[in-house]
Order: structure tokens, then C-alpha cells, then sequence
């Protein structure tokens, strides 16, 4: 190998898997995301419920049902592409610092061997906080981008004040709303954070429990030369899927109140800012009302999960490896 070429650094490769992993589950389970998003805006006040299947066969029968099933794509796998890649990257870099101020390091410098073999002193509460600041990142960076993508996935193209197109969209909303049209439902996104700050609360500590208890008493497939063992695939979807279901069930209303803030016309279909879509909600809907949509968004995110996080753990394992075996 050449010893002169410079690896990949860890936050790049993280930035690159998540990336990858946000494009390619984006285009799988969109049309889930279209279902979720119209059931979670719908106001049903009648007796005859509307259930995500409807909603699929609704859109299906369409005249033009892929365009309908794929309907607000391009925001959708440019905020999800670019949210899973700064996600990623500032996650990594705010590890660093914490498995620092850790181990007590006053350099801050820490080689890729060095963050394995230090990473079992990072708690469930440093997975919490470094998830939930990059959370933060994302959100005030992608929250125009949502907005876009909610009104467009919320609307068939052609109706009444549906936008023709991500750019059609922005333009309106910069001329009507104004900048601030861009952040409806930020604040509520902000709560939103502690999604994935609970996700990644679960996941790394079951990644700890898994390479602990389970890979050691197996055949290991760690390498020496990096220090980590692969997560398997099944362990990956079973790890990855626990922890969703964790983090997307404690903290879906936010999700909710999130969509119904940021369509059109949202302070007269369901009140103004999130005190009073919370309490329209409760009124007329009851506690049911901030679970809407929780099975088919159940459905949607675990494939979306799973393809997610088996494109992430496959990508920033074996690029570095694969970058290793070019330069041989």
C-alpha cells in the first residue's frame, strides 16, 4: 500500500454512508411517505375511517399513478440525501470531541484505531446528546426544504393551489409567506430531535451490546487493522428496527403537529402555531389524533430503516477498506 496516500477521515466516511443510505431508502419508500404525510394532515370527523390503504388505492388508480406515488420527490430525496449525510457528519465530529473529553486526550487528535478502542466509554447519554445537536444542525439547515416537500406530498398536481414543481413552490412561498414561510413548523421539528436522539440513545448501545456479548462468543469478523467488528446484516436489521420503533412511538405526535403546521393554509384548517393545532386536535380528535397515521408510518419506516441503516453500516464499513485495497 502506499503509505503516502491520505485515508479517508472518519467523518468523511460517515458523511459519504449517509448519503448513501439517504438516497437509496428515500427512493424505495417514498410512496409510503406520500400515504403518511395525507393521513396525518386529514381531518376525518365522520364515522367511516380512512385508513393508508385507501389512500394507496386512491392514488394508484390515478390516471398517472407513478408521478402520483412519486409526487414531491425531488425535496424529499435532496432533504433526506443531505439530512443523513450532515446528520452523520456532525454526529462523528461531536463523538470525537466527547471520546476526547473522555479519555482525557488535551491533542484532539484520535486516530480511527483509537476511536474503536475507545468508544465503549461513550453512554446512551453521549449517543443522546450528540444525536440531538446534529439534529438541531439538520433542522434549522433542511426545515424550507420540508416545508416544500409536505405541501407538495399533501397535494395531487393539478389541484387548486398545488405547486407544479420544488422551485414553482419556493417561489410562492418567498413571495406570500415570505422567509418565515420557509420555517412554519420549525419549532415543532426542534422538539422532533429527540427522535433521533432517542434512536441513536438505543441503537449505538445495542451496537456495544451486540459486539460484546454476541459477536465475542462467535468466529469475530474484526480486523485488525481497524479495530471494529462488521455488524452483520440480521444484527443490523433487528438493532436498527428496535430502535426505531423505540423512538418513533414515544415521539410521533411531534410529527403530527409538524405537518398539519406546515400545509396550506394551516392556521385556518388547524390553528394557529403549535398551541393551537395541539389543542384543535385534542378537541375535535382526542388523544387519537396525535397518533394519525402511526401504523402506516410504523410500515413506512421500518423498510425505510432497515434499507437505511444496511446501506450505512455495508458503506462505512468497506470504504475504507476498499480504499486501502485500491492503493495496494
Amino acid at each position: 500500500m502506499n503509505e503516502n496516500h491520505a485515508r479517508l477521515s472518519p467523518a468523511l466516511v460517515e458523511t459519504i454512508a449517509g448519503l448513501s443510505a439517504g438516497t437509496i431508502s428515500t427512493l424505495v419508500v417514498h410512496p409510503l411517505d406520500v400515504v403518511k404525510t395525507r393521513l396525518q394532515i386529514l381531518r376525518n370527523t365522520s364515522k367511516t375511517p380512512v385508513s393508508g390503504f385507501g389512500i394507496f388505492k386512491e392514488l394508484i388508480s390515478k390516471q398517472e399513478p407513478i408521478q402520483s406515488l412519486y409526487r414531491g420527490l425531488t425535496p424529499n430525496l435532496i432533504g433526506n440525501a443531505s439530512s443523513w449525510a450532515i446528520f452523520f457528519y456532525f454526529k462523528s465530529v461531536i463523538e470525537k470531541q466527547l471520546l476526547i473529553f473522555h479519555s482525557g486526550s488535551s491533542s484532539g487528535a484520535l486516530t480511527g484505531n483509537d476511536v474503536s478502542d475507545t468508544r465503549n466509554t461513550l453512554t446512551p447519554i453521549d449517543y443522546f446528546l450528540a444525536s440531538g445537536i446534529s439534529g438541531t444542525m439538520i433542522t434549522m439547515t433542511t426545515n424550507p426544504i420540508w416545508v416544500l416537500k409536505t405541501r407538495m406530498l399533501s397535494s395531487d398536481k393539478g389541484t387548486e393551489g398545488a405547486y407544479e414543481s420544488m422551485w414553482q413552490g419556493a417561489t410562492h412561498v418567498w413571495q406570500t409567506e415570505g422567509p418565515r414561510g420557509f420555517y412554519r413548523g420549525a419549532g415543532v421539528s426542534l422538539l422532533g430531535n429527540s427522535h433521533g436522539a432517542v434512536q441513536f440513545a438505543v441503537y449505538e448501545p445495542l451496537k456495544k451490546v451486540w459486539r460484546r456479548y454476541i459477536a465475542r462468543a462467535h468466529d469475530s469478523n474484526k480486523d485488525a487493522r481497524y479495530g471494529e467488528e462488521k455488524l452483520g446484516n440480521s444484527a443490523t436489521l433487528v438493532i436498527s428496527g428496535t430502535s426505531k420503533v423505540v423512538a418513533g412511538t414515544v415521539t410521533y405526535p411531534y410529527q403530527v403537529l409538524r405537518s398539519r403546521l406546515q400545509t396550506y393554509n394551516s392556521e385556518e384548517r388547524f390553528g394557529k402555531g403549535i398551541r393551537g393545532v395541539v389543542g384543535k386536535v385534542w378537541r375535535e380528535e382526542g388523544w387519537k389524533g396525535f397518533y394519525k397515521g402511526l401504523g402506516t408510518n410504523i410500515v413506512r419506516v421500518l423498510p425505510a430503516t432497515w434499507v437505511t441503516f444496511l446501506v450505512y453500516e455495508n458503506v462505512r464499513y468497506y470504504l475504507p477498506r476498499l480504499e486501502d485495497e485500491r492503493d495496494f
